[in-house]
């Protein structure tokens, strides 16, 4: 069951992230059905903390109700927060217990810290994935996840993947029913698809610095709408078919299939985003022939369909 949440506020806590928690688990709609919940606010000695946008925040408590919490929740904070070790502790101790632990976009770095992602499946928000696993390099860190859960342990992206990891524990723990008329109430989606990639900001494509092969890639970059094979690209670069991909995985660190495609499916982004075509029209352009080669490869690497991601991203740089 999940009565009681313990929310751990340290310095530089994000008040937006530590809002959803409160939002979902700490907000009193029992007169409505919803189920009710001991929610505290948690700092190492009750005492008030700086967050992240510069005012202070007052928690209701110590580190006590981590020691008993259903659930033990961090949300974000600051990657130079200095977690002290009675935090650390507690956090174990509850590991320990088989207390729930949720963390919410960077503040699965506190449970790192902890020693709580070893060997354990954990996301954080795509700006720190990278860092995370460097710092944690026995975690198995899912880049493309909105959220995940491993056992009793559920981390999240950034800030709207919490609510959807909220959405997910309230649905395992309370029923798909309950979790649908709360998403209604927050007028949020009860389920999002897809994963963080399609948040990913696109860049425009480039040709990488690559010594040896920059003018084929410079060429490349203009003609992907192109078909274009590993034996015309090594014509032009001057080598032998072998040749030129053992130096094209030298300089760019990938295989020329794996790139060109990438480089196609942020072309595709772009046109999605900032052109009314079609997506079979959006698939000759960017060299994929037809849309089902367009659909696969997208889906693939942005966790999204053409269709879905063009809803969502359609008016992006005209609302900017």
């Amino acid at each position: 069951m999940l009565r009681s949440v313990a929310v751990l506020a340290l310095d530089q806590v994000a008040p937006f992230e530590l809002g959803v928690l409160a939002e979902v688990f700490g907000t009193d709609r029992t007169a409505d059905g919803f189920p009710a919940y001991r929610f505290d606010v948690c700092s190492p000695d009750g005492a008030a903390v700086r967050t992240s946008s510069g005012f202070h925040l007052t928690p209701n408590a110590d580190l006590g109700p981590l020691e008993e919490a259903d659930l033990v929740a961090v949300p974000a904070h600051s990657q130079g927060t200095v977690v002290p070790d009675p935090v650390l502790d507690a956090l174990r101790r509850a590991d320990a217990r088989g207390a729930y632990l949720f963390s919410v976009c960077s503040g699965a770095f506190l449970l790192g810290a902890a020693g709580l992602l070893d060997d354990r499946e954990c996301t954080t928000h795509w700006r720190y994935v990278d860092e995370l696993q460097h710092r944690h390099p026995r975690a198995r860190v899912r880049c493309n996840s909105l959220y995940v859960q491993d056992g009793r342990l559920l981390t999240s992206a950034g800030t709207a993947a919490g609510i959807d990891a909220c959405l997910h524990l309230i649905r395992q723990v309370h029923g798909s029913a309950t979790a649908t008329r709360l998403a209604r109430r927050m007028v949020v989606p009860p389920h999002r698809d897809g994963g963080q990639s399609q948040y990913v900001e696109a860049p425009i494509p480039r040709a990488p610095e690559a010594p040896t092969l920059e003018p084929v890639l410079e060429w490349l970059m203009g003609h992907l709408d192109r078909t274009i094979t590993v034996e015309e690209l090594a014509a032009r670069a001057g080598m032998a078919p072998r040749t030129f991909a053992r130096r094209f995985r030298a300089e760019t660190g990938t295989t020329p299939h794996d790139w060109l495609t990438n480089q196609r499916v942020l072309l595709a982004r772009r046109l999605l985003e900032e052109t009314p075509l079609s997506v079979e029209a959006v698939a000759d352009q960017a060299g994929f022939g037809d849309a089902a080669a367009l659909r696969h490869h997208f889906s693939r690497r942005v966790g999204a369909t053409p269709h879905s991601y063009r809803s969502t991203f359609r008016d992006r740089a005209h609302t900017a």
